[in-house]
């Protein structure tokens, strides 16, 4: 497996039951801005016994856009919808009220730890205003 589809993997197995991401999303957060396209390929060829939960992973507008044969996408609206998710009447999800809200720095940090990886630098977070 490719490094690329590592670093999705490790990070979709990170995705709580009931929360999304988009396959942009991911693509951002895995430090590949505008390889959305390679994501889903990363994730078409999953091994499913590796239990890498990517039904979690949705087209942007909420659409389920999988075509593949053995990751249906009349599976993957079961399994999310025995998480919880809602899909209106038209098959979409409303991805503001789903959206997992990981940060990048948090989502490096998982990739890293998940991978074995050293921990690379951070800047100090920003502080908050009261």
């Amino acid at each position: 497996m490719s490094q690329y589809s590592e670093k999705v993997y490790a990070l979709v197995t990170h995705i709580p039951p009931g929360r999304l991401l988009s396959y942009g999303r991911v693509a951002l957060l895995i430090d590949v801005p505008g390889s959305a396209q390679a994501v889903g390929w990363a994730l078409h060829r999953l091994d499913l016994e590796r239990g890498v939960p990517w039904h979690r992973v949705l087209n942007g507008k909420g659409y389920i856009s999988t075509s593949c044969l053995e990751h249906t996408a009349t599976i993957q609206r079961e399994r999310l919808e025995a998480e919880g998710v809602i899909f209106d009447e038209r098959g979409i999800v409303d991805m503001k009220h789903y959206l997992w809200p990981v940060s990048f720095w948090e989502a490096q940090t998982l990739i890293e730890a998940a991978l074995g990886l050293p921990a690379a630098f951070r800047p100090a977070d920003p502080p908050t205003s009261d």
